[in-house]
């Protein structure tokens, strides 16, 4: 393709993107592949000067006009600051470097003072202020004409309608003697993460209700867009805009000399400036705010994409002054993108531990947030068909932090050179975007055992019901059927049952029993007395409890309280796995889905073998048939008594002591309140018990609850 050609090519794509992110609101790239384009647009103009047109979008700060909004001329242009793309700390060097050049420092100079800001990624907003009142908001527009948005940014709480003429009694600055005729302050609107998900949360819903038009939103940055840009102020005052203030174009009081001093002045009128801003002497101390702010960035409660610096003295920056349209004094400090485009190569199915079907895209590999990225989860069945997401898709996908990375959304525009992945990728990319697959389908059928599997009503998540046999979920089954609150194997935790899952020596339940000294004593790190201590606590285990046993078996729904009242119910292992839905219903605070979530478990053939094969092994539990209708064999003392446990007991651990309250018909609830009938407390017992003797409830000591359950 010729220099002219690609030129053109380039100023077409980038004026299209800029009008579906800046006026439709519809992003349809990312942020990184747009400086992409318009870098390389860049390169091409300055090696062919020849070229050159008034309408390239290198001749514009960005953005774009609504014909429906009023257009204003900017009284001072909203100039872009320049964008250092080099990521790393040679980039701030490199500027501090340019400005000590144009200053014409020697090496032997003080270190420049600048001020380090936060990048906001928002919406840029002129506020124009006439005898202290707020007579017009602006946006950016093309950097000299703007758009009128004053009926939407009044509806932004934090934006002083009224600028103050005295000094707030809450603020320790010195006082304002008079506003100036007309102040314009720059600063950015923005939505913060929290009340984005919140806004996204009210338009899931509104989709579900069956709304029309309605949409949920990509970013914090395009949310914001959106709502500064409606034409019916109402509409824009239910959406959660929040603004910081960051420069004084027009207006700024006599006296005042530097940025720093511009903030406070800006905080003294009443506006919010961010309180992450550093003033940093030198290159050195830049770098490690760039660092600082990079380990924060994903704390921030709002997005940013990178930071500022700008020189300090407001007289070093007038020596300074610009260059093709931008300052020479400022400058922004990128991190790595956390968003690119990539391609959906296939679309798969992981099972995890508690046996949860979570599709996860397999993606060209694409370079995002600091690592190379293969995967990226999709949640769930609605969260695909959601956003459309299909094999053969262009997609943006996100990483921020050490988050999981995800897809944001779907790329359906594809007239676009091949993205920052190389030739071949983005070859691969025009080519399946062509071919979008079939709408994707969570399968019937778990593929890792092939049991059934069911999304339950009212539930997001598709579940394999093989519980015991299946090989995704084998780990987390034993070591839940081991945990102390079930069966108990002393000593047999999770690294343990990994090891021995991954050696192939335990593939179910069952394998625990058949396990001889030679195999445990074979696994790594694993000592000949560490090995019998191990056999010696699984045969202890064979003697449990019907509730312990029950428990232990993992049934969704079915917790220790739940599989207590079963046993109580009804006596026995065999009553309980041949009881109907109905019957199981009879007992108490059981429902349909607990019932229906254990009458699925046992219709299982595969689940009833491993409940037999137990027994074959020597398993045994303390039923309760003989005593007909189910009737508990521990005397019922505490009946009808509700008990809290507060701080260590003497000889009774936590969970034995809830065992044998509840062994003797008593419950334990874990706050005090008035229907509290006793407290036990024990050593370094901390509010519950002040809380005990502020409503007056029985306290006891171990001793106490002792002689409680023996009369």
């Amino acid at each position: 393709m010729s220099p002219e050609h690609e030129i053109q090519s380039l100023r077409e794509q980038l004026h299209r993107h800029a009008h579906a992110y800046y006026v439709l609101d519809e992003p349809r790239i990312p942020d990184a592949e747009y400086d992409r384009l318009y870098q390389r647009l860049e390169v091409l103009e300055a090696q062919h000067p020849e070229l050159a047109s008034r309408d390239s979008p290198t001749m514009r700060v960005g953005g774009g006009l609504l014909a429906a909004f009023t257009q204003v001329k900017h009284s001072v242009p909203m100039l872009s600051i320049r964008t250092e793309t080099d990521t790393e700390s040679s980039g701030a060097k490199s500027f501090d470097a340019r400005i000590r050049k144009e200053l014409k420092l020697s090496e032997s100079a003080v270190p420049i003072e600048y001020v380090a800001e936060l990048k906001f990624d928002g919406l840029a907003m002129s506020l124009r202020y006439e005898s202290g009142v707020l007579v017009q908001a602006a946006t950016r527009g093309d950097g000299e004409t703007g758009e009128d948005v004053t009926h939407n940014i009044r509806t932004i709480y934090q934006i002083p309608l009224k600028l103050p003429s005295v000094r707030s009694e809450l603020v320790e600055v010195p006082p304002v003697v008079e506003v100036p005729p007309v102040v314009e302050v720059r600063g950015e609107v923005y939505m913060r993460r929290d009340d984005f998900e919140q806004l996204n949360e009210r338009q899931r819903a509104k989709i579900a209700a069956g709304a029309k038009g309605e949409k949920t939103f990509v970013n914090p940055r395009n949310a914001a867009a959106g709502a500064v840009r409606q034409l019916d102020s109402s509409i824009a005052a239910n959406r959660p805009l929040s603004f910081f203030a960051y420069s004084v174009a027009q207006g700024l009081p006599d006296g005042v000399t530097t940025h720093s001093e511009t903030l406070a002045q800006l905080k003294r009128w009443g506006f919010p400036v961010s309180s992450d801003v550093r003033i940093c002497k030198g290159a050195d101390e830049l770098v490690q705010f760039h660092a600082d702010m990079a380990l924060r960035r994903d704390r921030l409660p709002f997005d940013i994409d990178g930071v500022v610096y700008k020189v300090n003295s407001l007289a070093a920056q007038a020596q300074l002054g610009f260059v093709s349209r931008e300052p020479r004094w400022a400058v922004a400090h990128k991190y790595p993108a956390q968003e690119q485009m990539t391609s959906v190569l296939a679309i798969d199915v992981q099972v995890g531990r508690t046996g949860k079907l979570t599709p996860v895209a397999k993606l060209a590999p694409v370079f995002v947030g600091g690592v190379t990225v293969t995967n990226a989860t999709l949640h769930n069945e609605d969260e695909v068909r959601r956003k459309d997401v299909r094999v053969g898709d262009t997609v943006i996908v996100r990483r921020a932090g050490d988050v999981i990375p995800e897809i944001v959304s779907v790329v359906l525009d594809t007239a676009h050179p091949e993205p920052a992945l190389g030739h071949e990728a983005g070859a691969t990319l025009q080519h399946a975007q062509r071919k979008r697959g079939a709408m994707f389908t969570i399968p019937t059928h778990c593929p890792v055992c092939g049991s059934v599997a069911v999304r339950e009503e009212g539930e997001a998540d598709t579940r394999c019901t093989g519980g015991l046999i299946c090989g995704a979920q084998r780990k987390q089954a034993i070591e839940h059927f081991a945990h102390k609150r079930a069966v108990y194997i002393d000593g047999l935790g999770e690294k343990l049952i990994e090891q021995m899952v991954d050696a192939g020596i335990i593939k179910s339940l069952p394998d625990l029993y058949r396990l001889g000294l030679a195999n445990i004593v074979a696994l790594e790190r694993m000592a000949e007395k560490s090995a019998q201590n191990v056999l010696a606590a699984i045969e202890k285990s064979k003697q449990t409890t019907l509730p312990r046993f029950l428990f232990g078996l993992g049934i969704r729904h079915v917790g220790e309280s739940t599989a207590k009242a079963f046993a109580k119910h009804f006596g026995s292992m065999d009553a309980i796995m041949d009881a109907t839905d109905a019957q199981l219903q009879q007992v108490p605070d059981v429902g349909p889905v607990v019932a229906q979530s254990l009458r699925a478990f046992f219709d299982a053939p595969f689940n009833r073998e491993v409940v037999e094969q137990l027994r074959a092994c020597g398993v045994t539990w303390e039923e309760a048939t003989n005593l007909g209708e189910g009737q508990p064999t521990t005397p019922q003392t505490l009946l009808g008594k509700t008990f809290v446990l507060t701080g260590t007991l003497p000889t009774l651990g936590r969970d034995e002591a809830k065992e044998l309250i509840e062994a003797a018909g008593g419950k334990v609830s874990g706050s005090v309140s008035k229907k509290t009938d006793y407290v036990v407390a024990g050593a370094e017992a901390g509010s519950k018990l002040d809380k005990a003797r502020e409503l007056g409830v029985a306290v006891l000591d171990e001793d106490g609850l002792m002689h409680l359950l023996r009369n």
